[in-house]
C-alpha cells in the first residue's frame, strides 16, 4: 500500500519555496461548501488546519462522504486534468485554514520550470494512488459487510 504524502513536504525545499510564492491564505468556516462536483476546477488548496470532507452526491438530497482530509493534505486535483471539473464535492467539516493556489498561475510557472512541474505532477500522482487504494479498501470493507464478513 502506498503511504499518504503531504504535498509541501514531498517537494524539494527550493521547489516548495517557489510554489509557496504563489499561495495565499484562506479561511473556510465550518459547514462551508468549498466546491461542488461538476464545478469548474480552477484552484487547489493545501490544508493548514481543520478538516474537510470529500463527498459524492447520490441524488438531489443524499450525499456520501468518500474521504476526510486534514492538516497538510492536498485538496483538489481536478485542476490538473481536462475537463477541469471537480469529481467530488468538498465541505469544511470544521473551521479550515488553507493555502490556496490559482491553477492557471501554477500551470504557467510549471511550464516555465519543468523540474517543478514534474515534481508537482509526481506528488499529485502519489496522492491519487494513495486515495485510490484507500477507496478500494473502503469498498472491499463495505462489500464484506454486506456479504456477512466473507470476501
Amino acid at each position: 500500500m502506498t503511504k499518504a504524502i503531504k504535498l509541501l513536504h514531498a517537494l524539494p525545499h527550493h521547489q516548495r519555496e517557489r510554489l509557496m510564492t504563489l499561495a495565499h491564505e484562506v479561511y473556510f468556516p465550518e459547514d462551508t461548501r468549498i466546491f461542488e462536483s461538476g464545478g469548474h476546477a480552477d484552484r487547489f488548496w493545501v490544508i493548514r488546519s481543520g478538516a474537510v470532507s470529500l463527498d459524492q452526491r447520490l441524488n438531489e438530497v443524499q450525499r456520501i462522504t468518500v474521504a476526510g482530509l486534514g492538516t497538510g493534505d492536498l485538496l483538489g486535483w481536478s485542476w490538473l486534468f481536462p475537463p477541469y471539473e471537480w469529481d467530488f464535492g468538498a465541505v469544511a467539516f470544521s473551521p479550515v485554514r488553507a493555502y490556496e493556489f490559482d491553477a492557471a498561475t501554477v500551470l504557467r510557472v510549471c511550464e516555465a520550470d519543468t523540474a517543478l512541474g514534474l515534481s508537482l505532477v509526481r506528488c499529485v500522482a502519489e496522492v491519487l494512488a494513495h486515495r485510490l487504494e484507500m477507496t478500494r479498501g473502503q469498498l472491499m470493507e463495505q462489500y464484506a459487510m454486506r456479504r456477512g464478513g466473507v470476501l
